[in-house]
């Protein structure tokens, strides 16, 4: 018959001073005295009770000699007493581990095909860190809570800070990807000028053409599906001092807001420092609000030139087909005009003239 064994693991150790106050009180011998026979400091000996300091083996060999209780014995206590300090750190690290890695998207990132399935939370760390490219959760922590990115966001939503740093993060590696000339603020001008006039054409279209654009002028432009917990249109950074990024989410499908955070996150480009950080959870900072106000302003004039918008608004006739002369004659797609006119009230959320829009949906792949 096979016998099962069991190992015995103690939740507890007993602290090798524990067992060293016993005997001393046992064979009244004060702490000094103590030291003085073993022909050790009296700090060494207080530091040792403490635990402070560890039993080793010459020292145990001293404690045999004074106390009469095996060097083996003494060597025993203290092993047992680091490893069960190791177990309880250990204990506590995998709880935070795990209460770290639930914080992230790591399914839809499996799902997107980014990370391969992890068997266990050590595996799930280990993956998380390498897509992160750091070498600990405390380092993800310095790298990613002060996130030097400016960015329009709701705020009517809060983003989730470990799957917005996801997103990011999934920027920044296309980013890394796309091959770009050196910025030159000038040309990006310029490129902007062109997208403008690109915003007629089929979305997809334009789009490829705009990435196009962008990198030649030293911007790397990226498109990223949105997770659950990210409720934020785009973001805009540097990722060296000769490439910006652009990343945009896509997150309410329509091709308006789509061209106007990619014009808004252009003016964060051309405007704003390039270390400066902006998130949302900080939109109470009247310097972000005032700098985001002005990334605003920027986008809408940029599109819509500010003398050719106050007629249109004047005649206050917003028929279809006003909307699309306009358009027209302004070079650009007729949803930018419906989308400023319901940003500023002027038409419902619900008016007819959202036919103007073009729906957007992700594909399968990421």
């Amino acid at each position: 018959m096979a016998v099962t064994t069991y190992s015995y693991e103690p939740d507890y150790a007993v602290p090798p001073g524990w067992v060293i106050e016993e005997h001393l009180q046992s064979q009244r011998l004060s702490h000094a005295e103590f030291a003085r026979r073993c022909g050790r400091s009296a700090k060494l000996i207080s530091e040792i009770i403490a635990g402070k300091a560890p039993i080793e083996p010459k020292t145990a060999l001293q404690f045999e000699r004074v106390l009469g209780l095996d060097a083996s014995i003494w060597l025993g206590i203290e092993a047992r007493y680091q490893l069960h300090k190791v177990r309880e750190v250990e204990a506590q690290e995998t709880k935070k581990r795990a209460s770290w890695i639930k914080a992230f998207p790591v399914k839809e990132l499996v799902n997107r095909g980014i990370l391969d399935k992890p068997a266990s939370d050590a595996e799930a760390t280990s993956k998380l860190l390498a897509f992160f490219s750091v070498g600990s959760v405390n380092a993800w922590h310095a790298k990613y809570e002060e996130m030097s990115v400016a960015y329009r966001h709701s705020p009517s939503f809060q983003s989730d800070k470990p799957a917005l740093a996801t997103w990011l993060r999934l920027g920044e590696l296309e980013a890394q990807r796309q091959e770009c000339g050196d910025y030159n603020e000038a040309q990006f001008k310029r490129t902007l000028k062109d997208i403008r006039g690109l915003t007629q054409r089929p979305v997809e279209q334009a789009l490829e053409e705009a990435q196009q654009l962008c990198n030649e002028a030293g911007v790397a432009f990226v498109l990223v599906k949105p997770f659950p917990r990210t409720a934020l249109s785009g973001a805009a950074w540097w990722l060296t001092p000769r490439k910006a990024v652009i990343e945009l989410s896509g997150r309410h499908k329509t091709d308006d807001h789509l061209w106007f955070s990619l014009f808004h996150e252009a003016a964060h480009v051309l405007l704003h420092s390039k270390k400066q950080v902006f998130i949302d959870w900080m939109k109470s900072n009247e310097e972000i609000a005032d700098v985001e106000s002005e990334a605003n302003l920027w986008a809408s004039n940029f599109l819509i030139p500010h003398g050719d918008w106050k007629q249109l608004v004047a005649t206050s006739l917003y028929s279809e087909m006003a909307v699309r002369r306009f358009a027209e004659e302004q070079g650009i797609a007729p949803s930018i005009i419906v989308g400023r006119l319901q940003h500023e009230g002027r038409v419902s959320w619900q008016t007819p003239l959202n036919r103007l829009k073009i729906r957007m949906e992700w594909k399968a792949t990421p």
